[in-house]
């Protein structure tokens, strides 16, 4: 099978490419990939290091208001699908998959007005623009989220599938994460995930959970401040008089071994991406959701409200969020452990942990449909 990936700008949609690009090559060998991309978008360093090929063309995504901006970004999109055609006509692919970001909306348009068998995967629970127009032109649209089929154009092409996860995520056991970062078996683990680049508001909320975790020491919390906002976040903690080292707190700026971090936590404090909650809730964590205010369409509340609609998070507005309401919840869920263990069983339900092969298998009947 001859396979054309595109999904570009961000790891939500790249590493959802990734995922299934490692599926189809499991279940054939013989299979030939090939993603494109753009030079700007994360994926011109990732999908290499991944061990696959990328062919990069220009093309932008236009802004939400009129601007000369916007010229440039047509005329790049017309030479980006008079690239893609001739990528398209070289390689020959079987089908072509798109997971999002402009620039798989050059890509999959081509290849549907080319007659190549299409599909798109739309990570969050609101669809993007890209993936709303393409809709009515690929034959399948894979979603993460069910709440998704009704902001769809075509509902009868639409398949829940949910969102291609690393396979690293399903193997790592609890005690293993627990002993990867030093802590202790017997408390519950509170992880707060303020992002690859931070959170400032978020991060900045759970100086009372530190105080009182250090301070308490009937639980552990584990703190990843993001990379550029990790020298402020210590020096807040040294202001507040919170010391790191008693056992009971770890913070650091990246994790890069994330699946030991996920295995080990008992409560899980994060923003709202697709790709986050995707792998929250294939492991059955229970999760405080705070949406990033600022996101496209506003889908990070989309996304956390499809999770606590089904039992299985509590959200908290990045407007409404302060120290003592965080604080408040997660010592409401500490003394309350049959809330966890529900809320657990509530994410469980609604992790999928096939969707990678479901991705595949529904790629290869639209293949054999074509050559049937």
């Amino acid at each position: 099978m001859r396979v054309i990936l595109s999904g570009g700008g961000t790891g939500g949609h790249i590493y959802p490419a990734v995922s299934v690009a490692k599926e189809i090559k499991h279940q054939h060998k013989d299979s030939e990939i090939l993603f494109i991309g753009t030079e700007r978008g994360l994926e011109s360093s990732i999908v290499p290091k991944e061990g696959f090929k990328l062919i990069k063309i220009k093309v932008r995504g236009f802004q939400r208001k009129l601007s000369l901006e916007n010229i440039s970004a047509v005329a790049e999109s017309f030479t980006g699908i008079f690239k893609v055609s001739k990528i398209i006509r070289e390689f020959k692919p079987d089908i072509v998959i798109g997971t999002g970001g402009y620039v798989s909306g050059s890509v999959l348009l081509t290849a549907a007005l080319m007659g190549i068998p299409t599909l798109i995967h739309e990570q969050n629970a609101f669809p993007g623009v890209t993936n709303k127009i393409l809709a009515r032109l690929v034959d399948i649209i894979a979603v993460n989220f069910e709440e998704a089929k009704k902001y769809l154009p075509r509902n009868d092409k639409v398949i829940v599938t949910g969102n291609p996860i690393r396979s690293s995520m399903l193997s790592i056991k609890k005690e293993e994460g627990i002993k990867e970062f030093g802590f202790d078996p017997e408390l519950p683990l509170v992880f707060v995930v303020g992002g690859s680049r931070g959170a400032r508001k978020l991060n900045e909320s759970v100086m009372l959970l530190a105080k009182k975790c250090v301070g308490e020491k009937s639980f552990q919390m584990l703190h990843m401040t993001g990379d550029t906002q990790y020298d402020d976040m210590l020096k807040m903690y040294n202001n507040e008089d919170i010391h790191q080292d008693t056992g009971y707190l770890r913070v650091m700026p990246y994790i890069y071994n994330m699946p030991y971090a996920l295995a080990a936590s008992d409560i899980v404090i994060s923003r709202c991406g697709a790709s986050t909650l995707s792998e929250i809730t294939a492991l059955g964590k229970p999760c405080i959701l705070i949406p990033y205010p600022y996101a496209t369409d506003n889908h990070q509340e989309y996304n956390a409200r499809a999770l606590e609609k089904n039992g299985a998070a509590i959200v908290i507005l990045d407007r409404d969020l302060n120290a003592d309401i965080l604080y408040n919840e997660v010592a409401d869920m500490l003394v309350k452990p049959e809330k966890i263990k529900q809320m657990a069983e509530r994410s469980r339900i609604l992790g999928r942990t096939d969707a990678a092969n479901s991705i595949t298998m529904i790629a290869e009947r639209l293949v054999q449909n074509k050559k049937a």
